[in-house]
């Protein structure tokens, strides 16, 4: 069922934006443990896909929409093969400089437009006489409908990996990758597959969110954004999906509920989140594991191993 008022419908886009962006991460922060600070360079490639492809090929939005998760995919793949042998620092460093790479080739080139961007982004096309699903500027509801349907096809394909041998890879890696390899985990694979779906689905963001926005500039796609969605996974609680969605809608919502401090609102946003690791550092929901994780730890026990999982996720 659709919000009661408009502006919930127009709160509601950026905030599905977030979630949608939130579990896309949270596969390669929360399952697999690799820690990404160039996300936001996937969500720019899914952006600029729908403007590229929309405007100068003329494009319909559903030819685009898989196009534009094809390309943030194979970008995973090309940005993964060769740094994901890093660990640590080392990866979050290489991560965050591909976004920032993006960012800056987006805003130099002539076919995206340079720094004045794209504009004149097609919507997707309305469907017969159904109001509910007129695409235009002017209602918003349609796009209610759409992000929706996404978040709900993302949630279940994701929910699936986890309950797969795939998953189960994913918390051996995260747990211990080096016990996992010892165990016969191909970790190279699943952290590549990790890779791949994780910017597939920010891809997917992209092409929703630059389809209901009509224009777009490389200013969109700056490093703060990843660092809000990298705060969405850890509030939520780290590798648990329903915690990561809570974590998305946190995101977006609090800004906006502080809107009327504007002066303020920035410093009540982010020490709300500082608050939140002094005192909860597992997250909002955090998942089984990783409540018992910290509870043994603040006993002085140590952490649980990956011994549990490597023998369900190995060949």
């Amino acid at each position: 069922m659709a919000p009661a008022s408009d502006w919930k419908s127009i709160l509601f886009f950026p905030i599905a934006v977030y979630i949608l962006l939130a579990v896309g991460l949270n596969i390669v922060v929360g399952q697999a443990g690799l820690l990404d600070l160039g996300y936001v360079a996937f969500f720019a490639i899914g952006g600029y896909s729908m403007a590229l492809l929309g405007v100068d090929q003329h494009w319909s939005f559903w030819a685009i929409l898989p196009a534009g998760i094809a390309a943030a995919a194979v970008a995973g793949v090309v940005l993964g093969a060769p740094t994901l042998r890093l660990r640590g620092d080392y990866l979050a460093i290489v991560t965050l400089g591909f976004g920032e790479i993006i960012r800056v080739t987006a805003n130099n080139l002539t076919f995206t437009g340079g720094p004045r961007g794209i504009a004149g982004i097609p919507h997707p096309p309305s469907v017969g006489h159904v109001k509910a699903l007129q695409y235009g500027v002017l209602d918003p509801k349609p796009y209610y409908y759409l992000t929706l349907a996404a978040i709900i096809l993302v949630v279940f394909v994701v929910r699936r990996l986890e309950n797969s041998r795939v998953g189960r890879a994913w918390v051996a890696i995260r747990e211990d990758e080096d016990a996992a390899q010892l165990m016969g985990v191909p970790t190279f694979k699943f952290k590549l597959w990790a890779f791949a779906m994780g910017a597939a689905i920010g891809g997917m963001a992209g092409v929703v969110w630059a389809s209901k926005v009509i224009s777009i500039t490389p200013d969109n796609f700056q490093f703060i954004l990843s660092v809000l969605v990298l705060s969405a996974v850890v509030l939520g609680g780290s590798g648990n999906l329903p915690g990561v969605i809570l974590g998305g809608f946190l995101v977006a919502w609090l800004p906006e509920r502080f809107r009327g401090f504007a002066s303020h609102r920035d410093l009540i946003f982010g020490g709300a989140l500082v608050a939140l690791m002094i005192f909860r550092p597992e997250g909002i929901l955090p998942s089984r594991r990783r409540r018992a994780e910290m509870e043994e730890g603040q006993a002085g026990l140590g952490t649980l191993g990956a011994a549990d999982v490597t023998a369900e996720a190995s060949p």
